[in-house]
């Protein structure tokens, strides 16, 4: 498959503070390929590079097999959507959609074309007229993204496009986002720190740390083997333990003197390590007759009710430390009440060991 991006050794430094270092990575033409990582962790910075608004310290950067360092923004095959979406106010929808084309010079009948037909692709047939201040949080999001499609770009980049909308409306909108991307088949790089959105859209995740990437990987992969603690601690919820390796063979004792045998991702571990646990992982209410599974009881301390992803937060054996476990999805466990304590266990695979 083409490439559409195609980064090498990209670094970007502000005086002494290296924002980007040297990050190596391609897309694939016509993907959905997310950037996640924490506030300060360099990815904008990224982005604004790709787009040319800043100019790389050192490093490639290929699109559709043209080098793009020196080339001006308005001259690169990329369209950007803001976080704020920069919508023009004085301006209605269609104008909004129409502005880059006039810019590029096509006449005024292939300017109303490419706008009915853009818009009926976003779902917002005939809101030409529409004043953009009268729209709704969804339909504004559709109309930037329509203004930077009717161009045809290469990419699309969107930077944290979801942040300002609220929780239902932002889960709405990943899935309509999704939709247009499979619908126009252009390559989309999705900024963005919420580990839901990058999971839920993207064919590829980049996680993002210190200006350099942790792991790059499918969704699924990223969330079952990460390879890294930062991407483990990161991505998902999880379950951390602080510890020390008592056995090469994989058993660690932690902090509060609980023993695990685990699953050693990190081979080069001397001492100190930490342990990581999905919630989900945790098998409640069984007998400790398996040899893959460490065993200990959950002390449950408060049930937190949350429909389909209701969980249980308890404390491991006689220790303070808290742990959260995912509820199965029937009414095996609907009798368990707070101040029980419960037979619990977890696969060695499940219990991932990193330095």
């Amino acid at each position: 498959m083409n490439q559409s991006l195609v980064i090498e050794s990209l670094k970007k430094s502000f005086g002494d503070f290296k924002a980007v270092d040297g990050i190596d990575f391609y897309v694939e033409e016509g993907k959905f390929f997310s950037i996640l990582g924490p506030s300060g962790c360099g990815k904008t910075t990224l982005l604004r590079m790709i787009a040319g608004f800043l100019e790389p310290s050192s490093g490639s950067i290929r699109i559709c097999g043209d080098e793009m360092i020196g080339i001006s923004p308005n001259k690169r095959p990329v369209n950007l959507v803001f976080q704020n979406l920069a919508l023009f106010p004085m301006m209605d929808v269609g104008e909004n959609i129409a502005f880059g084309l006039k810019r590029q010079n096509f006449s005024k009948k292939e300017i109303e074309e490419k706008v009915k037909n853009i818009l009926e692709k976003v779902h917002l047939t005939g809101y030409e007229r529409k004043n953009v201040s009268n729209l709704s949080g969804g339909q504004k999001q559709r109309v930037a993204i329509a203004r930077s499609l009717v161009l045809e770009p290469s990419i699309l980049l969107l930077d944290e496009p979801l942040g300002a909308l609220d929780l239902k409306l932002r889960e709405q909108m990943k899935i309509e986002l999704k939709k247009l991307q499979n619908e126009f088949g252009t390559t989309f790089i999705y900024i963005t720190h919420d580990q839901s959105e990058a999971l839920v859209m993207s064919d590829k995740v980049a996680v993002m740390n210190n200006g350099k990437f942790e792991q790059i990987d499918t969704p699924k992969n990223l969330y079952a083997n990460p390879k890294t603690s930062f991407v483990a601690n990161f991505v998902g919820e999880t379950n951390k333990f602080e510890a020390k390796l008592i056995d090469d063979a994989g058993v660690v004792k932690t902090k509060e003197g609980i023993d695990f045998r685990v699953n050693l991702i990190d081979k080069n571990i001397k001492k100190d390590c930490f342990v990581f646990i999905r919630p989900e992982a945790i098998v409640m209410m069984v007998e400790g007759n398996m040899e893959d599974m460490n065993y200990f009881d959950l002390s449950i301390k408060t049930i937190l009710f949350d429909g389909s992803n209701t969980k249980v937060l308890a404390t491991l054996n006689d220790t303070e430390h808290e742990i959260m476990v995912s509820l199965p999805q029937n009414r095996k466990f609907a009798h368990i009440k707070e101040g029980e304590v419960i037979s619990a266990g977890v696969h060695i695979s499940d219990c991932k060991c990193y330095e």
